[in-house]
């Protein structure tokens, strides 16, 4: 069968992708940025690569009329405060196009919408569903809660919370109840319902076999992590309060936060779980989904991150408008060493940021990464996806990477911190020497100002970068 599949670079598309090609199917991958999109070699025989843009209506001629079934896995909170209106958009378009063609059924994953009174997100997603309703092709609903998987947003900061504060002083909202599920069973879900005509023309909930609250959540997740914890639940943290919480304790945005915050004072559980007979699924508890994520995290098996699926310093990126580094009007801080070995060079470039830091001066790193915090930016908290493996789109700390070609020796980063202009950082090799290129373009005299304002920084972060980079040991310096 030929499958469209949407937001094949997000944290579900990627992980669907393989389980698609290995039941046999010819998948249409619909992304924004060809640039940002990396399938492996050994899926591309069986991909059908487009460059669409949902709110770009005449884009989508592009979608081919002889398609069987399509996934919608288009949600755009992350993005901007103003995600309603381009979620509604998106649907329309998305309807439109596929009325066109010959696709049967579409599938689209939601969220539990069971109460009357509903979050703004919940409450948009929730319209997607009204607009994709009711016409020639079936429609089939998949409303899921908190997703526990490596890489997901909830996991990602329940995990935050509890690895790095020994006491909490919580909101109210964490007694609210609700029914977690893990990736595994999401992507099974999402597979099985694919052009089976017991699912059409209806919506379903899916969840693990518990309801729990979010703070049994969190102590569950400390107990499975071997770590002793105390939860106090505060009743005067407002709405406001909550999202500054979450956003400088946990590497979500704080748009992200605003939209989670709101979604977690409603319940989300599930009405029934009749489709778990209907596809025979028996999705797993909690633990047993942690104990997946950390299998795939222990690993480095992270498939996909909901990192990477976010643009957070830059409402609608396209990699393609920015993997030229600019020269006009531009500061530039070029450096070269001599290399003695240059695959211990690439080894350690490939592995900067995360875990391993950034070489030198990792506390002048952090600050800014604090500061940048302070500002309502992205921070370092994001980490990255893969140990030691970077594509195009992945996120870096408060860097999205560019460009990554290891054969060729070449990392572009393009910053999404908050500054006051537009920052390249380039590592690259002619020969035996290696070159450092940071390259600013400043917005305006606050631009200029703020450039003089960090060079003497800059003097003594990237020489000290180089120098590690370039030696065949590294002396990581804190």
């Amino acid at each position: 069968m030929k499958i469209l599949l949407t937001g094949a670079t997000g944290y579900i598309g990627k992980r669907l992708l393989p389980i698609l090609v290995e039941k046999g199917h010819k998948v249409v991958c619909c992304v924004r940025d060809v640039n940002r999109f990396n399938p492996s070699n050994s899926l591309k025989p069986y991909l059908e690569i487009i460059e669409v843009d949902f709110l770009e209506e005449s884009s989508l001629a592009k979608i081919p009329l002889d398609i069987d079934a399509a996934y919608y896995l288009i949600h755009s909170m992350s993005s901007t405060l103003d995600y309603q209106k381009l979620e509604e958009d998106s649907a329309i378009n998305f309807k439109n196009a596929i009325l066109k063609t010959k696709a049967k059924q579409v599938i689209y994953l939601s969220g539990i919408v069971n109460e009357d009174e509903l979050s703004d997100h919940l409450a948009s997603r929730k319209n997607v569903e009204r607009i994709l309703s009711g016409q020639r092709f079936s429609l089939t609903v998949l409303r899921a809660g908190i997703i526990i998987g490596s890489g997901s947003a909830s996991f990602e900061i329940i995990r935050d919370l509890v690895e790095k504060l020994p006491i909490m002083i919580a909101p109210k909202w964490l007694n609210t109840k609700c029914q977690p599920i893990g990736i595994r069973d999401v992507i099974s879900f999402l597979e099985k319902s694919l052009l089976n005509e017991k699912v059409y023309n209806q919506n379903f909930d899916i969840g693990c076999p518990e309801i729990i609250s979010y703070k049994d959540m969190l102590y569950r997740f400390a107990k499975f992590r071997g770590l002793n914890r105390r939860i106090y639940i505060v009743p005067v943290m407002t709405p406001k309060l909550s999202s500054y919480w979450l956003y400088f304790v946990t590497s979500t945005s704080y748009r992200l936060a605003v939209s989670l915050v709101n979604s977690m004072k409603i319940e989300v559980i599930c009405r029934d779980q009749k489709i778990n007979e209907l596809l025979n699924i028996h999705p797993e508890g909690y633990e047993k989904s942690l104990f997946n994520a950390f299998e795939k995290i222990e690993n480095n098996q992270i498939v996909s991150s909901w990192k990477d699926a976010q643009i957070s310093g830059v409402k609608f990126f396209d990699i393609s408008d920015f993997i030229e580094v600019p020269s006009f009007g531009c500061f530039k801080d070029r450096r070269e060493r001599e290399i003695k070995n240059k695959e211990s060079s690439i080894n350690k470039i490939w592995s900067i940021g995360g875990s391993t830091g950034w070489y030198y001066a990792n506390s002048l790193w952090k600050l800014r990464g604090f500061v940048d915090k302070l500002f309502g930016g992205v921070g370092l908290r994001r980490g990255r996806t893969n140990d030691n493996k970077l594509e195009s789109g992945d996120a870096l700390d408060f860097w999205r990477v560019l460009y990554a070609n290891k054969a060729e020796g070449r990392l572009l980063l393009f910053a999404e911190m908050k500054v006051p202009g537009e920052a390249w950082l380039e590592f690259k090799f002619e020969n035996n020497t290696l070159i450092q290129t940071a390259t600013f373009r400043p917005n305006g005299i606050l631009g200029r100002m703020y450039w003089y304002a960090v060079l003497p920084f800059h003097g003594l972060v990237f020489s000290g970068m180089i120098n590690e980079l370039a030696a065949e040991t590294i002396n990581s310096s804190n």
